[in-house]
């Protein structure tokens, strides 16, 4: 049974006719071809999926697209602005803070929820905030750097 969903995607109001069963996720990715948030383990495990709905984190792999009806849905895609990097991205790049990049737009997203929530977080509180999100390149330290800093330049 097809479905329409309407919501906003990265500031563009979106109309898309989708299965009942079809996941945010699959829904920002095949209809409208943002392939910027991963899939990784369809199971809430890895984080690769994340997003901001409703201005909070949340792993799209696990949200019905009918879930997000109404919603505003920001992807990795709308942070650069005027081809200036959000600042959680360019701490990421200056503090080295990826390898292979697949866990990277994830990471960035959940990073920039954190922040959002704690704009002064502690070096434990960024390690407990990414319990959600796994890379299997770094070993975090970079990760963890950059959000520090990052959380600071974005007003913390």
């Amino acid at each position: 049974m097809s479905i329409t969903v309407n919501l906003t995607v990265n500031g563009k109001q979106v109309s898309e006719e989708v299965e009942g069963r079809t996941l945010l996720v699959q829904l920002i990715r095949e209809h409208l071809g943002l392939t910027g948030t991963h899939v990784g383990c369809d199971t809430t495990q890895c984080g690769a999926c994340t997003v901001h709905m409703n201005g909070r984190a949340v792993k799209s792999c696990t949200v019905l697209a009918a879930q997000a009806e109404g919603a505003e849905v920001n992807t990795i895609e709308s942070l650069a602005e005027n081809g200036e990097l959000h600042p959680m991205q360019a701490a990421f790049r200056e503090h080295h803070a990826l390898q292979c990049g697949f866990c990277t737009p994830g990471m960035v997203m959940s990073a920039i929820g954190l922040v959002n929530d704690n704009p002064s977080p502690t070096e434990e509180e960024v390690r407990h905030g990414l319990e959600g999100n796994f890379c299997r390149c770094t070993g975090y330290h970079n990760i963890v750097q950059a959000i520090l800093s990052a959380s600071k330049t974005m007003g913390g």
